[in-house]
Formats: structure tokens, C-alpha cells, sequence
């Protein structure tokens, strides 16, 4: 047994979710609780961001998706939304290495065109750099709204029932979902929120419909794999019956 392997319960290491989503939330409130520009709980948070990817790997978690950056996000002051564009191209950039190193590939959802196209283009070449791992897959919620997403599949959809190519008839959940930005991975198993906010702000509103919600109350940048191994030993606890008895 693996030294991570043995920080979980037993039952908790037979029992990991497939597929884990992240709210990363209180980055604002931990600068100013330091009297902090708020960038500096962005920069920090980055550090939550590689231990939580490093656990899920060691655990053989498939699948992590990070709500980054959402289309509330835009009506951000400029010089801050300026500024996490930079650190997204920079982590981008300055993890290849590590994420190579533990067999990790990148996807993204989203708006994706409405980035900075420097960021477009380093999105590109790391996803290529990536391209041929097949461990944990890291997804990252960029310019990403819920109700957007299904938006967008509803328009892809009508255009397919307009073009005859299928019938209103056939459409069903399946259909929506392979619609969806989501479409080529599970929904998640487990969704995590920090900071104590009990709500779900505009994420995978689809795809969350039974998954298991874990609300922590430390802020983002504070945390890190004792906070996410609580988080696993608490979806353990839960008795999932899908609508069933």
C-alpha cells in the first residue's frame, strides 16, 4: 500500500469517486483577511491547485475539474481579470514539466474563444505537449457558465432537428449530454466547495444532478490533501441511491 494510500480509511480507498469537481472559492477572502491584494489569493491558490491534481493522481482519481474561471468572472475590475490571465498562461506554461511527470493531460470548457489569444495559443501547446498521457485528466472551467453550456447544446441540437438530421422525438438525456462541453468524460461523482458557500454558482448544472456535495470551510489557498482527503472520507459516508431506496 502506497504512504497516500494509507492516510484514507479502508473504506474510503475502496470507495474513490471517478470523477471529482472543484468550486474553488475564497481566494479574495484569504488576501483580505492578510490585507492582501486580491491577486495574491488567486497566485496562492495555484499551490491548492498542484497538491489537490498530485493526490488524485497518487490515488488513481481519473478525472479533476476546476471552475477557474467563470462568464460572471468578465465583470471582474479589468486589471484583476488582466492580471489571472497572466497566471493562467504562466501555470500553464511552468507546469509541463510536472504535469508530464504524473501522467497528466489538460481539457478545457468553456468559452474558450473569448480568452486572450495568448492564452488560447499557450492552451494549445500544452494540451499538445500532454497529448500523450493517459493518467489523471485535469479539466479546466475556463470563461465557463452552466446555464451557457446548455444553452449552446440546446442551439446545437435544434440545428441537427432542423437540418433533419434528428428527430425532436429522439431526443432524450442522452442526447443533451453529448451535446455538452462535458461530453467526453462522466459526470462527477463528488462536487467540493470551498469556503463555505452553500451554493453551486453556475457549475456543471447538468452533470451535478447526483453527485455528492461537500462544502469545506477553508478557503481555497489554504487548501490542501488532509483538507481533500476529509472531503473523500465524507463522500464514503454517503449512502448514494440515485432517486432509489
Amino acid at each position: 500500500m502506497s504512504a497516500i494510500h494509507a492516510q484514507l480509511s479502508k473504506a474510503a480507498r475502496e470507495n474513490l469517486p471517478t470523477h471529482v469537481a472543484v468550486i474553488m472559492d475564497g481566494n479574495g477572502r484569504w488576501a483580505k483577511k492578510r490585507k492582501l491584494p486580491r491577486v495574491e489569493g488567486h497566485r496562492k491558490g495555484v499551490e491548492s491547485v498542484r497538491a489537490t491534481m498530485k493526490a488524485c493522481g497518487e490515488l488513481g482519481i481519473k478525472y479533476l475539474t476546476l471552475y477557474a474561471f467563470s462568464v460572471e468572472n468578465w465583470n471582474r475590475p479589468k486589471e484583476e481579470v488582466d492580471t489571472l490571465m497572466k497566471y493562467l498562461s504562466r501555470f500553464l506554461k511552468s507546469e509541463i514539466g510536472e504535469l508530464n511527470k504524473n501522467n497528466v493531460r489538460i481539457e478545457v470548457i468553456g468559452q474558450i474563444y473569448r480568452l486572450p489569444e495568448f492564452v488560447q495559443a499557450q492552451l494549445r501547446k500544452t494540451q499538445e505537449a500532454l497529448s500523450k498521457n493517459n493518467g489523471l485528466t485535469l479539466t479546466l472551467a475556463l470563461s465557463y457558465g452552466g446555464r451557457t453550456e446548455i444553452v449552446e447544446a440546446m442551439r446545437a441540437i435544434a440545428a441537427k432537428v432542423k437540418e433533419g438530421k434528428l428527430d425532436p422525438a429522439e431526443i432524450n438525456e442522452q442526447i443533451i449530454s453529448q451535446n455538452l462541453y462535458t461530453y467526453n468524460m462522466p459526470d462527477p461523482d463528488l462536487l467540493i466547495r470551498t469556503s463555505g458557500e452553500m451554493r453551486i454558482s453556475n457549475f456543471l448544472l447538468w452533470q451535478i444532478s447526483y453527485a455528492e456535495l461537500v462544502v469545506t470551510q477553508t478557503l481555497w489557498p489554504d487548501f490542501r490533501k488532509a483538507d481533500f482527503f476529509q472531503a473523500l472520507e465524507e463522500y464514503t459516508r454517503r449512502n448514494r441511491r440515485f432517486g432509489g431506496l
